[in-house]
């Protein structure tokens, strides 16, 4: 059924209204407001809310799920991570204990190595003077026997110079007299 036109007057001109079709007295707006409640009533008699509260409650249960193992992994990598700090902790001082010692040994090393050097020094220095006295005594037997030698050459010269024949007769006789006798 039509719902009568009115008229009105706007603005100098004639503006006409028309009636909403209806059917049984329901417009529109109100079958889609009638076919709601039907759709909600169809979704509550098959349960549907129940079915979407399963499917809620098992993501939520997957969701717990997954926070448990992110939780237990969390809790891992924490474990694992102080771990970790306490071996680089660990490895911290044994690498101080490690530099510690090396530089002991390096003092060791160093004080051994200066003795070494000291006692090789010594050693050398003390080759060197036998060296030189060895070499002084060579020269002083040299010098005497190039003394030795130009003496006898000097008297060899000397007494060939002054001794005849009959002197070295005087000589030679007078040593043969003298060796019968005490000295």
């Amino acid at each position: 059924m039509a719902e009568p036109v009115a008229q009105t007057m706007a603005h100098g001109g004639v503006v006409e209204l028309h009636a909403e079709p209806s059917a049984l007295g329901v417009t529109a707006s109100g079958f889609v407001a009638l076919s709601m409640l039907v759709v909600i009533a169809i979704m509550l008699w098959k349960k549907v809310p129940a079915i979407v509260a399963k499917a809620l409650d098992a993501r939520i249960a997957t969701i717990r799920s997954q926070l448990d193992e992110a939780t237990r992994l969390r809790a891992e990598a924490e474990a694992m991570l102080a771990d970790a700090k306490a071996r680089s902790a660990a490895s911290a001082g044994d690498a101080a204990a490690i530099i510690a010692h090396a530089e002991e040994e390096a003092k060791l090393l160093l004080t051994q190595a200066e003795a070494d050097a000291k006692e090789l020094v010594e050693r050398r220095r003390k080759m060197a003077d036998d060296k030189i006295a060895a070499a002084e005594r060579a020269a002083i037997a040299e010098v005497r026997a190039a003394a030795a030698d130009a003496a006898i050459k000097a008297s060899a010269a000397i007494i060939a110079e002054q001794h005849g024949a009959a002197a070295d007769k005087a000589l030679v006789d007078k040593t043969i007299a003298g060796l019968g006798r005490p000295n």
